[in-house]
């Protein structure tokens, strides 16, 4: 679909609507014009974003590398099959104990992901005697609300949602790759066949119907938790995973302000 407007433009306008600046028709205006780009993202005619606000946490401690949610991912979204193309995949870490003699807590510490734990995880080479912990830890996009990704993209192909998303519209997409390149997550890639960037979108054709991301409903030990913070529901997932735990967010101080939560996070995950 082709507008006869630029998103760079839409984007300072919806700015402006938010902050205050514009006159109520301009705002209304403003807001019509993102129910119109939101056309290419997936979601139905009439869906509000500025009436959600969508959160996705994890708790390591449940995640147990299964890779069902790798799978579900590949599947739903299309992701080619190649083994280095993933929008969400597990990574297993295995914390060595230290040397005999050594002053250190912990000795080394290794970090696998074959085939992004698709297809779960061998059998690792360490002896057991030499473990002091292993985990399995989730990883996508971190929806960063300072996200560096939209501030490098020269056409305006990634932008935020008012809604807590960060996209990709394929449409406007250049595939220069500056986004993946200013990624400090490692969450982006180069779509082979399309030839645009491409990166999770919490399944938007999904959630914005009232459904679950295809990663959180296939996960057997309700290690992904998804929600809604503006409409929460009775005894929700979302506001009771917050309250009963302190939640991480992955390289804070990078300052890009990850809305994608960890609890019971590793001091050792990067």
């Amino acid at each position: 679909m082709k507008f006869d407007f630029s998103r760079r433009k839409m984007l300072g306008v919806f700015g402006g609507a938010l902050a205050g600046l514009l006159s109520a028709p301009a705002a209304r205006a403003a807001k019509a014009t993102v129910q119109k780009v939101f056309a290419s993202s997936g979601a139905p005619n009439g869906y509000d974003p500025y009436k959600h606000k969508w959160l996705m946490c994890f708790d390591v401690d449940k995640c147990i590398g299964c890779g069902l949610c790798v799978d579900a991912c590949k599947k739903e979204n299309h992701v080619p099959e190649a083994a280095h193309y993933f929008r969400t995949w597990i990574e297993r870490y295995i914390i060595k104990k230290p040397k005999p003699g050594s002053d250190r807590l912990r000795g080394e510490v290794l970090v696998d992901s074959p085939n992004g734990g698709r297809d779960g995880f061998p059998p690792t080479s360490v002896p057991r005697e030499e473990i002091l912990k292993s985990f399995f830890v989730p990883k996508l996009c971190n929806l960063c609300e300072a996200s560096p990704c939209t501030q490098v993209c020269p056409v305006g192909a990634t932008f935020d949602t008012p809604d807590g998303a960060v996209l990709v519209d394929p449409n406007y997409c250049i595939g220069c790759g500056f986004c993946i390149q200013a990624c400090p997550y490692g969450c982006r890639f180069l779509n082979p066949e399309t030839k645009t960037a491409e990166k999770c979108n919490l399944c938007y054709h999904r959630i914005t119907r009232g459904l679950k991301p295809a990663c959180v409903e296939v996960c057997p030990t309700e290690a992904r938790i998804f929600g809604d913070l503006k409409n929460p529901v009775e005894n929700d997932p979302i506001q009771t995973f917050i309250a009963k735990n302190k939640v991480f967010s992955l390289k804070p101080h990078l300052g890009t302000e990850p809305r994608t939560l960890y609890a019971n996070l590793d001091k050792e995950v990067r």
